[in-house]
Order: C-alpha cells, then structure tokens, then sequence
C-alpha cells in the first residue's frame, strides 16, 4: 500500500507540472516538499511510465524516411522534404527552402563554410537565406573552380559573394575554371597567390555544402564549360562511376573512381571532406537516385537534405524499387 501511496504522489506532481504548467518551486510550496524531491518524483513519474513522452510528426514531415535514412546510411541527420512532385524544378526549390532553414538554426560563430558554386540547388538555398543581422561565418570559400562560360559564370561567383554577405563573412573566390585543359596548365593556375590562397583554406573549413552529381552535368555546369567529354565521362562510367561531388567521381559502394581527369580538377579533392566536422549535401531526384546513393555510401556525407520521392527510392531494397518501375 506504501508503495501505491508513493505512486499517487508521484502522478499528482506529474499532473501538476506537465498539465497544469506549474513550476516546480510552486509545486514544492503548495505539497510542503522540498524542490529537489519535486525534481525526483518527475523524473521517477518518466521511469515508472506514469509520464509517457509521444512525439506526433506534423503533417508534411517524413520522420520515418528521415529515421530510415540515418539508419542505411550511417547519416547524423537527415531531412525528407515534402514536394508535390517528382520533378526537377520542383524538388530544387523546397530542397532550397529546407537547406536555408537548416543554415540559418545551426550555423554557428567562426564558420568556415566551404561552398560548390556550380550548384542548382545550392543555388536555391542562397535564394532563400535571409540576411544574418548579427554576422556569424568568418569565410565563405569556393571549393571548385569558378570561371567559365561568362553567360553564366555570374552565378557561381555571385552564389559563394551572396552567401559571404548574408553570413556576414568573407567570400573567398577560386578564380580559375573548375577543369583546366590539361595537368601542366593546372599547375601553371595554382601558382598564382590568390588561387593558392583559397585553396589553403579548404583545410580549416568546418561546413561544407555540397551538391551531387549525375555523370550526366546539370544544366548549370554543362553550361559553364567545366565538364568533361562524352568520352571521357564514358570512361569513368567503364571504371564505375555513378556520380560526382563537385567533379570528384565516386561508384555505387562509395569508393573513390581515380582517373587521369582528377589531375585537371581545380578544387577540393573528395578524401578532403572526411576531415570537415560537418557536410551537408543537398540533392533529389530520380536521374540523381544511384548517385545519391553512391555518396552517401562514401562515409564522407554528415546530413542529406532530399525530397520524399527520392528517400523513399534510398530505403527501399533492390528488389522492392525495381518492381515500383513502370515497365
């Protein structure tokens, strides 16, 4: 019976606190306890299930999507997006919109934001990010080369300036193209001071935005010039390639595809981003889906931002995705 009365103390402080917004200094003066026994008897209210904490997922969020992704891939956080359709435009934009959001909660004081600016979606987030009244990024740094075809060459260089200015931080540009036209003309470019200063600066970034690529460039980056040849990209699919981080080739298990075309790149090796505290990737899409995977399989993404339709492609098994196909 001592133990039942016990009980019964213990339910009526947890009524008290947690339906009748009580403190626990008011619960204490009104029972003739002490603040530390109000504290006990809450947290024994947990223990003894008398208290029971449910967490209700709002309409329009994907919590088990998000749990089933942290779980396959190893992920410290994952976003699920709604989007009313599987289509590119569309899933861009909400990933964009997400993206802002999560930018703006957690960046925090010093960062160093390490940016691909031949990046849609990235593109989008910049769009949505509203300025930081109190500045909080030291450097925004352009982590691939940004030169290009000047028709859109502005984008890449006003993606990394925009987010420096939002940030409140320093735009750090790589100005040179992000694929040089052979490896003696790459080394002839990261002479330069200025180009080397950049690229110094890959080593103490603390937050990496990245996209994910296809094999097949985005719009933006067929656009700019700084691809590689049908042939070439041929050859890395022979190798096994299934998609790039900012034209870093990797395969369906996450290894690392080597080809002689990495000595062109200038920009942030994919071996760099095991070393940033973390790395977010923003990516959706079914022509993306294998190259999503692909990624997250290198071990090197800390936080996917996707839309519903791709998660779900993500965690599902083989067999299942293959017979959701329309034949």
């Amino acid at each position: 019976m001592s133990r039942l009365n016990e009980l019964r103390m213990i339910a009526r402080v947890a009524q008290m606190y947690h339906i009748e917004g009580k403190r626990q200094a008011d619960i204490a003066k009104h029972l003739r306890i002490s603040q530390a026994t109000v504290s006990r008897m809450l947290k024994k209210a947990q223990d003894e299930e008398i208290v029971r904490t449910t967490v209700v997922a709002p309409s329009g969020t994907y919590s088990e999507l998000e749990t089933g992704l942290r779980e396959a891939f190893g992920l410290a956080e994952a976003i699920v997006v709604e989007c009313s359709e599987d289509r590119e435009g569309a899933i861009m934009a909400r990933i964009g919109e997400a993206a802002a959001h999560i930018i703006e909660a957690t960046l925090q004081p010093g960062e160093i934001i390490g940016v691909s600016s031949w990046s849609q979606t990235i593109l989008k987030m910049v769009d949505n990010i509203h300025p930081m009244k109190n500045g909080k990024a030291k450097y925004v740094v352009q982590t691939l080369g940004g030169m290009g075809d000047p028709t859109v060459q502005i984008h890449a260089t006003q993606l990394t300036s925009r987010l420096a200015k939002l940030t409140g931080a320093e735009a750090r540009l790589l100005s040179a193209p992000g694929v040089a036209q052979s490896r003696e003309a790459k080394l002839v470019l990261l002479s330069d001071p200025y180009i080397r200063e950049t690229i110094d600066l890959f080593s103490r970034i603390t937050l990496a935005i990245v996209g994910i690529g296809a094999l097949e460039p985005s719009w933006m980056l067929a656009r700019s010039g700084n691809i590689f040849t049908p042939n070439e990209l041929a050859a890395v699919k022979e190798a096994g390639g299934v998609g790039d981080i900012s034209l870093r080739f990797f395969d369906q298990d996450g290894g690392t595809v080597k080809t002689p075309l990495d000595d062109r790149v200038i920009g942030m090796p994919l071996e760099d981003l095991e070393h940033i505290e973390r790395v977010v990737a923003l990516a959706g899409g079914e022509t993306k889906t294998e190259a999503i995977r692909g990624a997250l399989r290198t071990g090197k993404i800390d936080v996917l931002i996707t839309d519903r339709f791709t998660a779900e492609r993500l965690v599902a098994t083989p067999q299942a995705e293959a017979q959701a196909k329309p034949l």
